[in-house]
């Protein structure tokens, strides 16, 4: 999903392993993110990330500068720095694929079906209508 001020944002979703002890290990990770991680996921294009959990389901929001590619730009992330590697494979041993993953597939790309947004003005109604001022005639 692409909005107007040139960002890209990117839903996707996850499993944990069922081990309750990973699972936690996983959240205990993600409090002290690796310095050598944020800057290299913020070099690559990462504006802003977050991950959300419910039990063993994980899902990221991840808005990125325009022109980010996702295989390219994570490919870079991991090759730019040896912890970065140590990272990712690390993260690996507690995540599994979700239910329609392709083969090989960990983090799984959202499909999005419902967008809310508040218009710019209040006065400004769907095509075609006009606002009228409460009391008016």
């Amino acid at each position: 999903m692409t909005d107007s001020s040139n960002t890209t944002r990117h839903v996707m979703t996850l499993d944990l392993e069922g081990d309750p002890r990973g699972i936690a290990a996983y959240r205990r990770h993600h409090r002290r993110i690796w310095p050598e991680v944020r800057d290299s996921l913020l070099r690559v294009g990462v504006l802003r990330m977050d991950i959300y959990q419910l039990e063993r389901r994980l899902v990221m929001v991840m808005d990125t500068k325009e022109g980010f590619d996702l295989k390219r730009s994570f490919a870079a992330h991991v090759a730019s720095h040896p912890r970065c590697a140590e990272w990712e494979e690390l993260m690996k041993t507690f995540q599994r694929a979700p239910p329609g993953a392709r083969p090989g597939q960990l983090w799984t790309p959202m499909e999005s079906i419902f967008h809310l947004e508040r218009r710019a003005s209040a006065a400004t109604g769907p095509p075609g209508r006009r606002s009228r001022p409460r009391g008016g005639r």
